[in-house]
């Protein structure tokens, strides 16, 4: 592991010396931009000399079993000798975690897109549970949840729920929730008692701001209505709705859930702003990709990353082989296991391709 973190020592000494140039400090976008390649790198370099300290100790104390005669030093030191390799082995794999490759999103707020799939109502119902999972782990970083748009069925279920998530690093621990969340249980409105298996799709976009993506106005179609809730009844009587369509590229966003249609209109754009930002992401990362996919994953939205058993209170992550017997906390917003879980496994990827 040493010798794959000693790679990125000449790239942090040189990051530190333009640091110091008094001139890239006038630049702020080019000073922020390594700023963030700096904190991408300073883990790395502390967990360098941490990694060289606890060598440098492992060495001296083993020297020191070697040549000492008292019994009763020499098991102390094999006890300390142990404690320490326990201690570099951990500092390894904390480690992988730093090598995933500084995504340029990584700070950003994000939208998420939550759809009932295959399963009738009983999609719909996981739908909404899936959006208290991420409300209680959004509550526990303190983050700010906003509803976006909202299509209810009537009964506690969500045909679709798109909503904003904002915070520090948000898009860093959620990206890779975009997928396919199967759910295997007894439905409540199933009175057989056999247990049915469902589908909701989620997507994952990171916001992005006007200034990311330009949307000209000759590009976008909008159009008006009037609200409408569960089984058509009407929500209010202006047409405050709004229906944005993206002509270039055909998307089509509807947001109805304010009273004003200005509000309305301001949320629709957000969406579509970023549903365009992600779209041309994927044509990046399409055109960097050799032809081979992460094994967390690609973040296509058909790809099948979990399933969510409640007769055995299992969750299972299909992308990494991680089984854990906890669902009911999972639900409950406890997702860090998953994503520290995740995470690991991108930076062995990433580990794997600096080798």
């Amino acid at each position: 592991m040493i010798d794959t973190l000693l790679k990125f020592e000449p790239q942090f000494a040189e990051l530190e010396k333009r640091l110091a140039d008094p001139e890239i400090m006038k630049d702020i976008a080019t000073y922020r931009t390594l700023m963030q390649e700096r904190s991408h790198l300073e883990p790395i370099m502390e967990a360098l000399a941490t990694l060289r300290e606890i060598d440098s100790q492992i060495s001296d104390t083993k020297k020191m079993i070697e040549q000492e005669d008292d019994q009763d030093l020499i098991a102390m030191a094999k006890e300390e000798l142990e404690s320490l390799e326990s201690d570099r082995d951990r500092i390894e794999q904390e480690s992988k975690l730093f090598l995933v490759p500084p995504d340029p999103m990584e700070g950003k707020n994000i939208i998420m897109e939550i759809r009932a799939g295959t399963g009738g109502e009983e999609a719909a119902l996981f739908a909404a549970d899936l959006f208290r999972m991420y409300s209680h782990y959004a509550e526990s970083n303190r983050w700010k949840i906003e509803i976006m748009s909202m299509n209810e069925t009537g009964i506690g279920g969500f045909k679709e729920l798109i909503f904003s998530i904002s915070g520090k690093n948000v898009y860093g621990n959620l990206r890779w929730e975009s997928g396919v969340h199967r759910v295997q249980r007894v439905p409540e409105t199933e009175s057989g008692g056999r247990i049915h298996t469902s589908a909701v799709t989620v997507a994952v976009l990171p916001e992005a701001e006007a200034t990311d993506i330009e949307i000209r106005p000759e590009d976008l179609k909008t159009d008006v209505m009037r609200s409408s809730g569960p089984g058509g009844q009407s929500v209010n009587t202006t047409d405050s709705a709004v229906r944005l369509t993206h002509l270039p590229t055909g998307l089509v966003v509807t947001c109805q859930d304010e009273k004003s249609q200005i509000k309305n209109k301001a949320k629709a754009l957000r969406v579509l702003r970023s549903r365009l930002y992600d779209l041309e992401a994927e044509k990046k990362a399409q055109e960097r990709a050799d032809n081979r996919k992460s094994q967390v994953g690609s973040g296509d939205r058909s790809e099948r990353i979990r399933t969510y058993n409640f007769p055995q209170n299992r969750l299972t992550d299909h992308r990494i082989n991680l089984t854990l017997y906890k669902l009911d906390a999972i639900l409950t917003g406890a997702l860090e296991e998953i994503i520290d879980a995740l995470k690991m496994a991108a930076g062995e990827e990433a580990l794997k391709e600096l080798q």
